[in-house]
């Protein structure tokens, strides 16, 4: 049976509300994940809709965590509320705000770079990806070991 996503808002402290749900951005270099190389998966922390395998997270040097792919669909769309246009992403199902993607990624890893909030994200480890329900998920994780 598929594991099922719901949002819950209840839980969220005030930034991981500000973030996800007013699109506000935590300050470089302030989250928990941002220097944060666990093998597991980032799920999105309002809903648990998985988001991003540690196997695509690289240091991009920006001050958030960066992926340079998805595990799941993203919601994108245009942002302008700075002097340059931008992508921001969203999860899918819970519409929290994540953070944007830009195209100065690694070449090697596709050429895009996910810059994430660590307040939108909750790690998963991979030793716990079967009891939490992400077992379909471990796939993403082990594309790291090869």
């Amino acid at each position: 049976m598929a594991k099922e996503f719901k949002k819950d808002l209840d839980n969220l402290d005030e930034m991981e509300y500000m973030v996800t749900q007013h699109a506000t951005t935590e300050r470089p270099f302030s989250g928990k994940y941002d220097d944060f190389y666990q093998k597991g998966i980032y799920v999105d922390i309002a809903s648990g809709e998985p988001l991003f395998s540690s196997a695509h997270k690289y240091d991009a040097g920006c001050g958030w965590p960066s992926f340079s792919q998805p595990i799941a669909q993203l919601k994108e769309n245009k942002d302008t509320s700075l002097a340059r246009e931008r992508t921001e992403v969203r999860s899918e199902d819970a519409n929290s705000h994540l953070g944007h993607v830009f195209n100065d990624g690694p070449e090697e890893m596709g050429g895009l770079r996910y810059c994430i909030n660590s307040a939108a994200l909750k790690f998963i480890p991979y030793e716990e990806m079967d009891e939490k329900g992400y077992s379909d998920y471990k796939k993403y994780v082990e594309e790291g070991d090869k």
